[in-house]
């Protein structure tokens, strides 16, 4: 079972939505047992930097969290203030992340780009199981903050907004991705089953 993480912030419905239309267990919780007993985790995100970190850290459950991450390896999927609040720091906030995975977030700065980068992008993917199944993969991005590709040890596939940026990240199995999959329609399903199959 997948538990979407409760914490106060994020567009939970719609992922556990696209996991229930896949046939993937899921429940979106914040109750340690729960979260105890999950095979895997995700933490969603939208909003700002700083009070996602708050929230987090200040949740009952967290230490409950990382235990299951790093001493039973249990797999999360951070999806976009997911994923950045699992690196080390962002420029949008003035609170450290998790630094779960070794990348520090930036925001895109070419005054020629509308920003935030939203709608469709195609990605170029890595080495990953993550990406099975996945040919010539788009998907739908709304950000303003992004993780370069200075690190590439830890970025998995890549997208193109004026620059190359890293729009998926993993450290073991520890996954982040930029993009939405639960607004990306086949491409997010096969994804989301892909990490369901970790």
């Amino acid at each position: 079972m997948i538990v979407i993480l409760e914490y106060g912030i994020g567009n939970i419905k719609s992922i556990g939505n696209m996991l229930n239309k896949i046939g993937v267990e899921n429940k979106i919780s914040s109750d340690i047992e729960i979260i105890n007993n999950a095979d895997k985790y995700i933490l969603p995100g939208v909003g700002s930097f700083d009070v996602g970190m708050k929230n987090l850290l200040e949740s009952t459950w967290f230490e409950t969290l990382k235990k299951n991450v790093f001493e039973n390896k249990k797999p999360i999927l951070g999806i976009c203030l997911g994923m950045q609040l699992l690196t080390k720091k962002s420029e949008e906030g003035s609170l450290d992340g998790l630094s779960w995975i070794d990348i520090e977030i930036v925001k895109f700065k070419n005054s020629d780009l509308k920003v935030p980068h939203m709608g469709w992008n195609t990605i170029k993917t890595g080495e990953s199981s993550l990406f099975d199944k996945l040919d010539n993969p788009r998907f739908y991005f709304a950000h303003s903050f992004y993780a370069p590709i200075n690190s590439k040890k830890n970025v998995i596939a890549t997208a193109n907004y004026g620059e190359d940026f890293g729009c998926a990240i993993q450290n073991e199995n520890i996954f982040g991705v930029q993009f939405h999959p639960e607004k990306s329609h086949k491409f997010g399903m096969q994804l989301l089953k892909n990490f369901n199959n970790l």
